[in-house]
């Protein structure tokens, strides 16, 4: 049995994202959480999937939905961001069916001062609920790991009590990933915040089990954003598979898995480490650094390898009268960006065994 025997394929909301993620973690395996920038990105993610048969999860951060929505437009009241996440929900939706692959359509990290931003995608949500009896976008991202554990669980729960009731999922941080990713810079965090003690976990598990199911915990075992040398970061994926069995302890649910963990920060770390986080409960990884330099690389490449027929739109090697538009054309080269990114999508795929999955 495959998962659109169990939930449909296009953008999941409500019980069906818990039903895909229960499915991830009874099948042993992960869904990537790719960021993306623009529909040639957001294309480009989806056709990763559909080729290799596998869910996915295509999320936005702030200062990429400020890109979706155009980098000429004001974003002085997060006006662009919401515009731009807006946008791309929209997008990922009219497409998500054609390519026939179950997408949890997210928006990532959000801290306290970017709430304005959460405000104007949920109230997007609410909207579309009003219409269509789900939200637009499947799931949120509350990233208040800044603020003391007390505050962050308070602010996570009074907009989980606005969530749960047009079914969006609610993904959380507890502990700090460190590194600097998208104006968020955590390159000074002291290293015991980039590693989440169970306690914390249970406290978060305990207090958002209580409106509802569909939240998924962040949970720190020193993660970094960005690549990095061998050796310069610790992770500790084992880390997870104590927080299992914590809540597992207090909820006398031996062996259950109860908590539906994320992993951040995913770019440069080793398979190894992926797999034993996968084993602990891990569903999502964000994958964006590696992705980024991928959707380069085609680029790139072409331009290296075509650069005198680029220098000018007529005359290259093959003549001085010779026209040089298809391959100056975005259609071109934005293509070969596509392709190397696509082919990324399917490594991260692979790595955390969410390949013929459909």
């Amino acid at each position: 049995m495959g998962i659109l025997d169990i939930v449909p394929a296009g953008v999941l909301t409500g019980d069906n994202v818990r039903k895909l993620f229960d499915y991830a973690k009874e099948n042993k395996f992960a869904i990537p959480a790719i960021n993306v920038t623009s529909t040639s990105t957001a294309n480009a993610v989806l056709e990763a999937a559909r080729d290799i048969k596998s869910p996915i999860i295509i999320q936005v951060s702030q200062g990429g939905s400020a890109y979706f929505a155009g980098k000429g437009l004001a974003n002085d009241k997060q006006q662009a961001s919401i515009l731009g996440a807006v946008s791309a929900a929209h997008h990922v939706r009219l497409l998500a069916k054609a390519y026939g692959v179950p997408v949890v359509m997210h928006s990532d990290h959000c801290a306290e001062k970017l709430l304005p931003w959460f405000d104007g995608m949920l109230e997007a949500d609410e909207a579309y609920f009003k219409e269509h009896q789900e939200p637009l976008f499947s799931s949120h991202m509350l990233d208040l790991s800044e603020d003391p554990k007390e505050k962050n669980i308070e602010i996570c729960a009074k907009y989980f009590k606005r969530m749960a009731p047009i079914g969006l999922w609610l993904e959380m941080e507890i502990g700090i990933t460190g590194g600097e990713e998208d104006g968020v810079d955590n390159t000074g965090a002291d290293n015991a915040s980039l590693y989440t003690q169970p306690e914390d976990v249970y406290d978060v598990y305990k207090a958002l089990s209580a409106i509802g199911p569909n939240f998924s915990i962040a949970a720190a075992f020193g993660n970094v954003h960005g690549v990095y040398k061998p050796g310069n970061v610790k992770l500790l994926p084992d880390l997870l598979g104590k927080h299992q069995t914590f809540v597992e302890e207090k909820l006398n649910k031996k062996g259950s898995k109860p908590l539906y963990l994320v992993f951040h920060g995913g770019s440069g770390s080793s398979k190894d480490e992926i797999a034993t986080a996968v084993s602990n409960g891990v569903v999502k990884m964000n994958v964006d650094t590696d992705t980024q330099f991928a959707y380069l690389v085609g680029i790139r490449d072409f331009v290296n390898k075509r650069k005198d027929y680029l220098a000018t739109q007529v005359g290259n090697p093959d003549g001085a009268d010779k026209p040089n538009k298809k391959y100056y054309d975005p259609r071109v080269w934005v293509r070969e960006g596509e392709k190397t990114l696509s082919e990324r999508v399917k490594e991260a795929c692979k790595d955390l065994g969410n390949v013929g999955r459909l």
